[in-house]
């Protein structure tokens, strides 16, 4: 006979004869063989003083204490936390005495080195009739379906990247936080956090490194918030934060500029250091909002402005920057309604070869209408279009509409013109810009020289390597690559000289400026000389008046633009222009 034979037969008396005394004690010598034999169910017997007096392997998988530690130890003094003693001795009790018995529920036992452990516990009892009962607990780990339940409130509330609580948790915790301060009186701060240029990151250098990255920035804000903080990771490269209990707007201020300071110490990635800056926009309740709802979207709005006064900076929400985010708002969706409706025409400006008098080449100016057919300035909608991310999809418009105008052309008195449309920074992001222009231009049967792109002098300047490369490829197939507003931006004149560029348009200030101030024609002719001297085709713009037109002439310019030879104008105005104007001067 084995071991646990012995244990269950030992139950059992080997004297009974009574037939239904003797079925009974078969159905318990069952029971016994059962519950021995399930390995994953803990299985353990108390008698009527709650002593162990069964104790199956499983039982000492799960909580830790052997069959021989276990035998007649009483069940509150092994597996019973403090905090439930009483009420299982008096449960017991009332089984045993009063017939009530414990429900089967999930409950938390306690392992031996003291940590609890996670179950589903049922409970038999036999014996009854004997007045002689044993208790048999049966209990079930939980404690896989407690990990992946963890695991999946985990994934509900934290950002797996950065380990932040995520937008849904913060929401949570916000209207919380909001209730606690109704009730004492007390203020609240929302912050919401936006990563400037964090895409141009993302894009140029992979995704891999800017998840790096952000992880890295997720660490450096949390080093520098206080206990009763909340950093959240709100979504791509945004994160909001809570801040209770602060000293006034002075002590916002001082917390944030932390931040601040904390991000420009840079970060090393591969062996790199990388500076990074973030705008902030900031709402308080009650004054800013008394919902969770209001106070975002309070605090996103003051982060746009924030951008817009440069970034890198903090701005506290005001009514008035309310009213910005609705204009900008209509003006984005007037945009979306724009492209969709066909509202967008190009309307055309000669560039005049001051040598020839003749048009060597027109700028396209895009032009857009709202839903009452009116104009509306591009000073106004393209910055929208570059801010909300608009401008793609404009710009495929206007490369495709004057390709299609090219077309058109081809035959007429126009067949040789050039046009030039104005490329967006954001559009050069993209590393497959040359193919798709080159590509767009061959479904069209047009030559690359039919087409000049012009970039602004920042734009150019700030783009790496790959953007650069674009250029030079489009350059090298023959599109004409021009710097717009040259002299306005930053540029390096020995960085200049190694971009693929074509020629140089100056600013229509400096040409306003040098008819009344020798410094600024001095300047103005320094930068025909140096276009020049780099090899480069040099066109000013904004020529209104025959003193200007004669001044630049004088220069030394190649081409220029302006109302003294034509404003913008639509496309079939264009052929009559040619006939009448271009003549030789």
């Amino acid at each position: 006979m084995t071991e646990k034979q012995s244990l269950i037969m030992s139950h059992l008396s080997p004297k009974t004869t009574n037939p239904l005394q003797f079925a009974v004690m078969r159905s318990e010598q069952k029971f016994y063989e059962l519950i021995e034999s399930l390995p994953m169910v803990a299985v353990q017997g108390y008698n009527k003083k709650r002593q162990v007096i069964y104790w199956n392997e499983a039982s000492r998988r799960l909580y830790g204490y052997t069959r021989e530690e276990a035998q007649g130890k009483l069940l509150e003094d092994l597996i019973i936390p403090d905090f439930m003693r009483q009420d299982v001795i008096r449960a017991h009790f009332n089984w045993v005495d009063k017939g009530i018995s414990i429900p089967a529920e999930e409950i938390e036992l306690q392992h031996k080195d003291g940590h609890l452990v996670p179950v589903y516990s049922s409970h038999v009892m036999i014996k009854q009739e004997s007045g002689d009962c044993e208790m048999f607990c049966i209990d079930i780990s939980l404690q896989e379906q407690k990990k992946a339940r963890e695991a999946l409130r985990k994934m509900a509330s934290f950002d797996d990247l950065t380990q932040l609580p995520n937008r849904r948790m913060m929401e949570a915790e916000l209207a919380s936080r909001l209730a606690e301060c109704r009730r004492f009186k007390r203020e609240l701060a929302v912050v919401f956090i936006d990563l400037d240029n964090f895409k141009l990151i993302n894009d140029t250098l992979g995704h891999h490194f800017g998840d790096q990255l952000l992880k890295a920035v997720a660490e450096a804000m949390r080093a520098e918030i206080r206990d009763c903080d909340l950093l959240t990771r709100f979504g791509g490269d945004e994160f909001v934060l809570l801040l209770p209990e602060f000293d006034g707007v002075e002590g916002i201020h001082e917390l944030l500029q932390r931040l601040i300071n904390a991000l420009e110490g840079g970060f090393e990635l591969d062996g790199d250091c990388y500076q990074v800056t973030a705008s902030f926009g900031v709402s308080l309740f009650p004054e800013d909002g008394t919902n969770v709802t209001e106070l975002m979207g309070n605090a996103d709005a003051a982060m746009y402005q924030a951008k817009e006064k440069g970034k890198n900076s903090v701005c506290f929400y005001t009514s008035d920057i309310n009213d910005r985010l609705v204009a900008y708002q209509g003006i984005t969706a007037m945009l979306r309604r724009a492209i969709a409706n066909d509202q967008l025409h190009l309307h055309y400006q000669p560039q005049i070869d001051l040598m020839s008098g003749t048009m060597q080449s027109c700028e396209a100016l895009l032009r857009c209408f709202n839903d009452q057919a009116e104009p509306v300035s591009p000073a106004v909608f393209i910055p929208v279009a570059e801010k909300s991310g608009l401008i793609n999809r404009i710009g495929d418009w206007v490369l495709e509409a004057a390709c299609k105008q090219l077309k058109a052309w081809q035959g007429t008195s126009l067949a040789n013109t050039r046009v030039d449309i104005n490329l967006s920074g954001r559009q050069l992001i993209n590393p497959h810009l040359a193919d798709h222009i080159l590509k767009t231009l061959d479904d069209y049967d047009l030559k690359p020289n039919q087409l000049g792109l012009e970039l602004t002098e920042n734009e150019v300047i700030g783009g790496d390597e790959v953007q650069i490369g674009q250029l030079e490829k489009l350059k090298q197939s023959g599109v004409h690559i021009s710097i717009d507003d040259f002299g306005t931006g930053y540029s390096s004149l020995v960085y200049l000289r190694r971009l693929p560029v074509c020629s140089l348009k100056i600013d229509r200030g400096f040409l306003h400026h040098a008819m009344e101030n020798d410094g600024d024609m001095a300047i103005m002719q320094a930068m025909i000389t140096v276009g020049h001297q780099l090899g480069l085709s040099v066109v000013v713009e904004g020529v209104e008046t025959d003193e200007q037109h004669q001044l630049v002439k004088n220069l030394g310019c190649d081409l220029a633009q302006g109302f003294l030879y034509a404003r913008p104008m639509p496309a079939n105005k264009m052929p009559a222009y040619i006939q009448t104007h271009c003549t030789d001067s």
